[in-house]
Formats: C-alpha cells, sequence, structure tokens
C-alpha cells in the first residue's frame, strides 16, 4: 500500500493504530490457521481472541449466551453502538480454507483502532465472536437468544480472491438425510436385503433431474458420508449432508419440496426409511443498505483497492452466509477483502495457503483499517442527522 493522503485527524489515528498493531495482528490469523477448530469446537480460538480484546481494555464475558465458544466484548459507553464481527470456525478437512482466521484478525483490528478514538467520536465498540458459521448457524442461534439488538450497525469483511463491496448471498437449509434399510450377505442372501445404498442413488439421480426444472437462482448439493459398511453387505444405512439454496427464504422453502421429494423418492422405491434432520435454521439472504456499502466502498478504495461487481472472481459475493440473518436485525454490510488469488476460490485446499503471507496480511491491514473508517463515517453522519438516512 502506498502513502494515504487522510484529511480527517480519527481516521488518521485509526489508521495508525491498525498499522502499529498489525504484526500481532497477523501472528493472530497466522496461530488460528496453524490451529483450525470446526464449528462448535472453536474453544481455543475464542479463547485466544478473548484474551487480545481483554488485554486492549475491553470488557470480556465468555461463554457468552451460554454458547461456549462465543463471546462478546465492548469499549466505551457512546450512544452510537457499532458490532464488529468475528468469525474463526474452520472448514472439516479443509482448514482455513475460507479465511476466518483473516477475518478475525481484522475484526480485532478495526475495534482496537475505534477503541482508541470512541470517547472522542461517542460510540460504544462491541466485538461479537461468533461460531459456526460455516453450516451450524451460530449466529441464528445467537439471535434466538437476544444477541445484536443493542447494535446501530454490524460490519465484517470476508476474504475472497477479489474486492467485492456488496454481499449477495443465497438463502440456503443444510440438512443431514439418513436412509435406514436392513443389511444382508450380498452374495447369499440378497433377496433378504434393504438397500439404503441404492436409496440414496436413486435420490442422486432424482435431484440431478431436477436441476433442469430449477430457477437459475437455485443450488443444490451435498455428499454421502456414510455409504455403507463393506461391498459383501447390503448397506443397511448410508447419511448425506446437502444444502439447497435460493436467490430468498420463500423460494428455498418452495425448492426444499421439490428436493425432499427426490430423497422421499428412494425411500419409495427401495422400503428404506428416510430421516431429514436440519443442521441449522436457514440462512437468510443479505438486506443491504446501499448507503452503508458506499461508505466501505470509498474507504477501501481510498486505500489504493477496486471493488468489481462482476465476473468470475466477484463469484465469492454469492456464498451464503448467517450475517444475512443479522443483516435482517440490525443494518450491517458484509464486504469481501481480495486475495488475488483467482482462480484459487474459497473452500479449495489450494485457497488456505493463500490466507496466509503476504496477500492474506494486506488484507488484515486494510480490512481492518476500512472497517474503522466506516464505522467513523457511520457515527458522524448518524450524530449529525437522523439515522434513518443511513439504514433505511
Amino acid at each position: 500500500m502506498g502513502v494515504v493522503a487522510i484529511n480527517h485527524a480519527l481516521k488518521t489515528e485509526a489508521f495508525d493504530r491498525v498499522n502499529a498493531e498489525l504484526d500481532s495482528l497477523i501472528s493472530l490469523a497466522d496461530w488460528l490457521h496453524a490451529n483450525p477448530e470446526i464449528a462448535w469446537e472453536e474453544h481455543n480460538s475464542a479463547k485466544r481472541l478473548a484474551e487480545i480484546l481483554r488485554t486492549r481494555g475491553f470488557d470480556v464475558v465468555q461463554n457468552y449466551l451460554e454458547f461456549p465458544t462465543a463471546f462478546r466484548a465492548t469499549y466505551g459507553s457512546g450512544d452510537i453502538n457499532i458490532g464488529v464481527i468475528a468469525e474463526y470456525d474452520a472448514l472439516p478437512g479443509l482448514g482455513h480454507a475460507c479465511g476466518h482466521n483473516i477475518i478475525s484478525a481484522i475484526a480485532v483490528g478495526a475495534a482496537t483502532a475505534l477503541a482508541a478514538i470512541a470517547d472522542q467520536l461517542g460510540i460504544t465498540v462491541t466485538v461479537y465472536g461468533t461460531p459456526a458459521e460455516e453450516g451450524g448457524g451460530g449466529k441464528i442461534e445467537m439471535i434466538d437468544r437476544g444477541a445484536f439488538t443493542e447494535l446501530d450497525f454490524a460490519m465484517m469483511a470476508h476474504p475472497a480472491p477479489a474486492d467485492v463491496t456488496r454481499a449477495v448471498p443465497y438463502a440456503v437449509s443444510h440438512s443431514t438425510m439418513t436412509f435406514t434399510g436392513k443389511a444382508a450377505h450380498a452374495a447369499a442372501f440378497p433377496t433378504e436385503g434393504i438397500n439404503a445404498a441404492d436409496a440414496m442413488v436413486i435420490a442422486q439421480v432424482a435431484i440431478g433431474l431436477l436441476r433442469q426444472q430449477l430457477p437459475a437462482t437455485v443450488r443444490v448439493h451435498g455428499v454421502v458420508t456414510r455409504g455403507g459398511e463393506a461391498p459383501n453387505a447390503i448397506a443397511e444405512q448410508t447419511v448425506g449432508r446437502w444444502y439447497v439454496r435460493a436467490k430468498d427464504l420463500q423460494e428455498l422453502e418452495e425448492t426444499e419440496v421439490r428436493v425432499r421429494r427426490c430423497f422421499e423418492a428412494g425411500a419409495l422405491a427401495t422400503g428404506c426409511t428416510l430421516e431429514i434432520t436440519p443442521d441449522s435454521q436457514p440462512y437468510s439472504d443479505f438486506h443491504n443498505v446501499e448507503a452503508l456499502e458506499q461508505l466501505y466502498d470509498t474507504n477501501i478504495r481510498a486505500l489504493g483497492r477496486s471493488p468489481i461487481t462482476e465476473g468470475p472472481e466477484a463469484r465469492m459475493s454469492s456464498a451464503s452466509t448467517d450475517m444475512a440473518n443479522v443483516s435482517h436485525l440490525v443494518p450491517a454490510i458484509h464486504p469481501y477483502i481480495g486475495l488475488n488469488s483467482y482462480p484459487i476460490s474459497n473452500h479449495q485446499f489450494e485457497f488456505a495457503a493463500h490466507c496466509i503471507g503476504d496477500a492474506a496480511n494486506a488484507a488484515i491491514r486494510d480490512g481492518a483499517i476500512a472497517l474503522a473508517w466506516t464505522a467513523i463515517d457511520f457515527a458522524e453522519q448518524t450524530s449529525a442527522k437522523s439515522p434513518k438516512h443511513l439504514t433505511e
């Protein structure tokens, strides 16, 4: 990053604070990357973030709302409450291939910068440590217990192949599908078995055929996590995890009915029983506020970045997130900070390698500064006018 001209004293202070903290922020991101913990098991990750914020003067509540890997950290007593969201869960088998280690470092950096000017700006800074974004819906569970409601504005930044300001995620449901049949010797007594593997195959074929009739705004995908026990035994039980995505919750609900019938067809054809268990509550589409996005866009461009709106590099902006559910509760932004990695993208082994090193370190610095500057703009404009001009 070249020399940045900042005609604003508080922004200068925030800029300097992030740069002063940068080595420690990079150390945090690198540590998380080397010690990945999956959804609902992020005990060490949550503890480390909480300890760092406590040493920077934040009042920290761990085991927040009785979630062992959630926390809330607050600083200041101003009337305007700025929420900074941290995610730190990794992907099973892939580690930090979505870059949540970077999200956490950005969150700590932005919050620390804002804490340094909280009294001058008249704000309270609240950091939420949120578990289980990768399919567990941690933020939705936290909403159900009263989280986020005190915020005037919530923000986070997510790594991606390229910079994108607007999040346009799919609504999504996550479900576990279990077929149960009857085991039997596949050669000697095949007629005595009820084949759960066949049931899963029928469901997958039906979904493949269904896709031709699905809207372009829908995605259906999944994996078989248990396919049977031995090739010479009729599979007694098979299990799969499936996601259904759509442009909004209404389309999601309509599509889920059709996908469910594909699994019911497998059960009907084979004689198996079928159990469908939601893995989390549905993630919603994102409620975007253009005025808030524009604040971030202006600030990230001032740091020399050029967000894009289309092209394959921009597609990560359509990835589902439980931050979308927060956006329906309080005004929020969820921009993407680029690692210049395309065609390598999130949820690939190779992307995890991009989540440490020079590009990742630059994303931590720029993301933290841009979020802090956006919060400064929001607070100043909210103080000067009715907040409705920014959040409606």
